[in-house]
């Protein structure tokens, strides 16, 4: 923990200036009095700290290519779904994550990885929290500074939790082990929190952030996080724990003031944050292109990368079959993979069903914003929320403006109870393919991975076609070293 947390208290003037240098930015200690001071002697300063949590958000600070920022954790989470398809074992990566391998490796990048990324933004966080009060600017600023830092403290751990934790129970004591709880500059080793206290923090981070925040405009910078993407995250927590009607409310009042995509915006590759209906992401300019780390080298259909030429991902037929023929979302993949009008790297492979989601504007660079939040997902979770309470005709009624959108055939749903559900949770997957949630979900509804009947093979998945709900492979490993560096403070999970 020791060595993570120095990791998250970077020294400010690395953090301030936002260089995205791997070597100096890896190169860190514990910010000292003097470093501290000047760094938020005044909300001018702090701004420059909050915008360097933003550029972490796509940094290339570790040393594994597929972690280029929260893109990596977009990867492995819907890799280990059954909802993306490996067509090949020619590119070895994230092939480990495919066949459930890694996570349970506490010596693996990915245990490394989502255990330190995400405390090196909750120990930046921290330092923020710690010291805008006394800095010298406007309240307005401080307020502002300090709302995105909760929001971010609140999501990391919303984001580590899942995976390190036994999944939420509403209504159970939820007393299994979480992760450490660090809310203040420190790097002490600090011993592992139940889930129920992980979530409990969550809650009052969002909730202080909720008042700081509402004053505050972001104007087109959708990489500050501003009151609906706090409210955002507060649904997203509220349907993991089962709280239906918070989950709906804050839904319904995070997409305002963002309408739904048009379908020729939606076949546009998904690659541009300026999208109207993107609530959420990281603009990536030609001068911080991530290369090989971008999330875009692994998911495009366009940009030559091993992984693309040689292992192009694929949607899950079963998933494709559910999907409507006249739904613009049908043609974001080949079901052939005789497409010649799906867009290829020179000497790329093709396969049935794979993705033309994702395109670089540039085949020469690998950049592309890649959406943390849109505000289909704020419809799906209030129609899901509304359903999974009972009140099938509101559920009907919160899908159907993002559903028509999507397919112009649509009709209201006059279905209830599960087949409702199944319906709601058919648009999701769809909808939010490749976007980083199905592990989540699976997880969270304590749900079977099955990937039987489809385009999976056993022979590239090593086996790995179903893992029952509950099954212990469901929680991650913690990392051995930070094992290892606790002297027993902190507690591996059962392996």
């Amino acid at each position: 923990m020791k060595k993570i947390l120095q990791k998250g208290l970077v020294a400010l003037s690395i953090i301030v200036l936002s260089t995205g240098c791997e070597k100096e930015y890896l190169e860190t200690t514990p910010t000292d009095q003097v470093a501290t001071a000047d760094a938020f002697a005044t909300t001018k300063n702090a701004w420059a700290a909050v915008n360097g949590i933003h550029r972490i958000m796509f940094s290339q600070i570790f040393g594994t290519q597929a972690q280029g920022g929260q893109s990596g954790n977009m990867l492995y989470m819907d890799i280990m779904g059954d909802d993306m398809v490996m067509n090949t074992t020619s590119s070895s990566w994230l092939r480990s994550e495919y066949q459930w391998i890694s996570h349970r490796n506490p010596s693996s990048a990915i245990l490394q990885y989502n255990y330190s990324f995400y405390y090196v933004i909750i120990g930046n966080a921290n330092m923020i929290i710690a010291n805008i009060d006394n800095a010298t600017g406007p309240v307005a600023d401080k307020n502002a500074i300090k709302g995105q830092a909760l929001t971010y403290r609140a999501w990391a751990y919303f984001q580590m939790v899942q995976l390190f934790g036994n999944r939420f129970v509403a209504g159970s004591p939820n007393n299994g082990l979480g992760v450490p709880l660090v809310i203040a500059p420190t790097t002490e080793r600090v011993a592992r929190n139940t889930v129920a206290e992980v979530y409990s923090r969550i809650n009052t981070d969002l909730d202080e952030a909720l008042s700081l925040l509402p004053a505050y405009n972001r104007g087109a910078d959708k990489s500050q996080l501003n009151i609906n993407i706090t409210r955002g995250i507060k649904a997203r927590v509220a349907l993991t724990q089962q709280n239906w009607a918070d989950a709906a409310r804050f839904a319904r009042e995070a997409r305002t003031g963002f309408a739904l995509m048009s379908n020729l915006q939606y076949r546009a590759g998904f690659n541009d944050y300026s999208n109207g209906e993107w609530m959420w992401s990281s603009r990536i300019t030609s001068d911080q292109t991530n290369y090989f780390y971008s999330y875009f080298a692994y998911m495009s259909s366009n940009y030559s990368s091993t992984v693309i030429r040689t292992s192009p991902k694929s949607i899950y037929s079963l998933l494709y079959n559910n999907i409507s023929a006249t739904d613009v979302r049908k043609g974001l993949w080949d079901p052939t993979g005789r497409n010649t009008a799906f867009p290829i790297p020179a000497s790329g492979s093709r396969y049935a069903y794979m993705s033309n989601k994702y395109r670089v504007a540039d085949v020469n660079l690998s950049i592309g914003d890649v959406p943390y939040m849109r505000a289909a997902e704020m419809y799906l979770i209030e129609a899901e929320a509304l359903a999974r309470s009972g009140d099938f005709t509101a559920a009907a009624n919160a899908l159907l403006p993002m559903a028509v959108n999507r397919d112009p055939s649509y009709v209201l749903s006059t279905k209830t109870g599960d087949a409702l559900i199944d319906e709601i949770m058919i648009q999701r997957r769809v909808e939010l393919w490749g976007e980083g949630f199905r592990f989540y979900d699976l997880k969270r509804l304590n749900s079977a991975l099955n990937r039987t009947g489809g385009n999976h093979s056993g022979t590239i998945s090593n086996g790995v076609l179903t893992v029952p709900a509950g099954d212990i492979r469901w929680q991650f490993l913690l990392p051995q070293e930070e094992i290892n560096i606790g002297n027993g403070i902190v507690i591996q999970n059962p392996q």
